[in-house]
């Protein structure tokens, strides 16, 4: 994404470099991509595939896929409780009897919180859901056999234009969630999904 910065208000700018200055975990492939439309006046993307080895780029990965918009209004709409707000999204598969815990989901939202918190990312009004998929094949499918998946999309509110703790937390979740062992000590990783379904 070509650096425009002089088009952007001196508030977006500062958080346009500190995205740009953010570490992510070294097993993801982080890249900008165009932010989606009509959301904010000024908007940046990220999306981030979980690759443990290098590979090529494109596809969503087998392990971990993630996005991360950062939106801005001066306006500071009402919802949004200021004048930034990061959408976020990250999905991994799963061992299938992991995907059946009942307590999965409250645990890929502590883990978001978490990650946040242990980077001293300041932010207000979290919001989001965290979806278990679960399938199973039939017909042509039926060999795949069962499949799970978790999905979490989150929104919060940053306090100032530090956003690098927040991508660098959005990244540890995504390797969380895709069973790669967390940086924060006393937590504990899923399991990785070893059944490649088609």
């Amino acid at each position: 994404m070509p650096d425009s910065s002089t088009h952007h208000p001196p508030e977006f700018a500062a958080a346009l470099e500190s995205l740009r200055a953010a570490s992510p975990r070294a097993e993801l492939r982080v890249q900008e991509i165009p932010p989606p439309g009509a959301l904010a006046p000024f908007s940046v993307a990220l999306s981030a595939d979980v690759a443990p080895s290098p590979g090529p780029h494109g596809d969503d990965s087998e392990l971990g896929t993630g996005r991360f918009v950062l939106l801005y209004d001066a306006m500071e709409p009402e919802s949004w409780g200021g004048r930034f707000r990061i959408v976020c999204f990250a999905q991994a598969p799963l061992e299938t009897d992991i995907g059946l815990d009942p307590f999965l989901a409250d645990v890929a939202w502590s883990w978001l919180v978490d990650a946040l918190d242990a980077r001293g990312a300041n932010y207000v009004a979290a919001s989001g859901t965290a979806t278990k998929i679960l399938s199973t094949g039939f017909g042509e499918l039926a060999r795949q056999g069962d499949g799970a998946q978790i999905e979490l999309r989150a929104s919060w509110t940053p306090l100032d234009a530090g956003i690098a703790a927040h991508v660098e937390g959005w990244s540890e979740l995504l390797c969380m969630l895709a069973g790669l062992p967390p940086r924060s000590e006393g937590v504990t990783a899923l399991p990785r999904r070893r059944s490649k379904r088609g």
